[in-house]
Formats: structure tokens, sequence, C-alpha cells
């Protein structure tokens, strides 16, 4: 194998995995709305449809690129924007993944705040299929970005194919882990879900046609994450207060 291929395939996985934190976040709190003996083949059976769902769209390449064509142009105010806005299927995909995301994070912080979470998991649960179909669902709009920087990288499928079932495997083998964490520790799933906030207004901005460098974004969700982490060990240190009259 050439050693150029090679540092392709790592380099791709690599971002793949990075990618895919978002999704492992998402999949993490979709499945906790399932009963507890469901959460893990929900878990695993999204993210082995999603590995389906990514190769599927490794082999439409052309088609997925096609999706980038305009179909339809939009005359803004000059205020807006000084030429007219070229609108494709891109667009309209992540503009309504942005909006899913948006309401989904906004919904879930609302019930974690008010209780309503709670009282929904002692009541009826969520289903195993409307879970799964969410996980799709939103693995699609997490796809296009992925596949088109992909394809910018590397020009050999197999290449592309293999770092995602790669960086899939990864994931499927750490969100288990991942779920337990951000399910134990209530301040991080909110965390969680601003970063899903964030990655909402995100999607919807790409499909406006504003871009925003990744690199930003990921950046902050690790120093929030790092600083969060700081906070859950002060707080495991600090001595715990005596009551009175003990």
């Amino acid at each position: 194998m050439e050693l150029d291929i090679i540092i392709s395939l790592v380099t791709l996985t690599f971002m793949e995995i990075v990618l895919g934190i978002d999704n492992i976040i998402f999949i993490s709190i979709t499945a906790d709305k399932l009963p507890k003996h469901q959460q893990g083949s929900a878990r695993t059976l999204g993210i082995a449809l999603a590995l389906l769902v990514r190769i599927a769209l490794l082999f439409s390449i052309a088609w997925i690129v096609g999706l980038t064509e305009p179909v339809a142009t939009i005359n803004l105010p000059d205020w807006m924007r000084e030429t007219p806005y070229a609108l494709s299927w891109r667009d309209i995909i992540l503009f309504a993944g942005g909006l899913f995301l948006l309401a989904k994070s906004t919904t879930e912080i609302h019930g974690k705040i008010e209780g309503h979470h709670e009282q929904a998991k002692a009541g009826k649960a969520a289903s195993l299929r409307s879970v799964i179909f969410q996980i799709v669902m939103l693995d699609i709009v997490f796809s296009f970005d992925s596949i088109l920087t992909a394809v910018g990288l590397v020009k050999e499928i197999w290449v592309m194919v293999v770092a995602v079932i790669v960086s899939m495997v990864i994931m499927l083998a750490a969100a288990g882990k991942i779920a337990a964490f951000i399910n134990k520790h209530p301040t991080v799933k909110i965390l969680a879900l601003s970063f899903l906030l964030l990655i909402g207004f995100m999607l919807v901005i790409e499909g406006l046609h504003f871009h925003v460098p990744k690199g930003y974004i990921y950046f902050a969700i690790f120093f929030s994450l790092f600083v969060e982490l700081i906070n859950m060990r002060v707080r495991k240190n600090q001595p715990k207060p005596i009551e009175e009259g003990a």
C-alpha cells in the first residue's frame, strides 16, 4: 500500500471520528428515552444503520454532488445579501436538519430543567422504531458534509469506505461508555444538549451559505468539556458539609 494512501486513510478516519462526535451525543440522548433494556440495542442498531447509510451515500457521490446544484434562485434585500441566493437540495436538507436539532435540543433542555423529561420516562417511553428513525434521519444530515469533505481529500472510494467502517466501529465501542457518562452526570447532559444546539445553529446558517469553520465549533465543544471535567473533579474533592447537630 502506498504511503500517501495510508496517510489519507488515517486522516480521513480521524476526521470521521471527530465529525461523528455530534452523532454519538445525539444517539446517546435519544436512546435514553427508551427503557434500559432497549438502549444498548438502539445504539447498536442506530450506528449499524448509519454505517449502511453512509456507505450507500459514498457509492452515490455523483448524486450527492448533484444535490449541491441550485434548484431555485431567491432575490433577497440588498441589506441581507448583494447577490441572489441560490437554493440547492443540500441547503434544504441542512436547514431542515438544523431546525430539527434546535427544536429537539430545546425541548430536551426544557424537559430536563422543568422535570418533564423524568416524568415522561416514568410514563410512556418512546418506541424503538421512532428512536432508530430519528437517528438514521439525522445521520443522513450529518453525512452530507463529511462525505463532501471526504471527496475533497481522497479519490479512491474504497479508502472512504474503510475510513467510515473503522470510525463507526470505534463509535460503536465508545457509544455505551459515552452514553453512561452523559446520563450519570446531569451537568454534562445539559452541556451535550448545548453542543447539539450549537451544531443545529451551524447547520442552519450553513444552509443559508454562511460558512463557519468547523474547527471553531469543535474547539468550543472540547474546551467546554475540558472545563466541565475540571469542575467535576473540584466538586468531587470538596469536603461534604457537616450537618448541624452531628
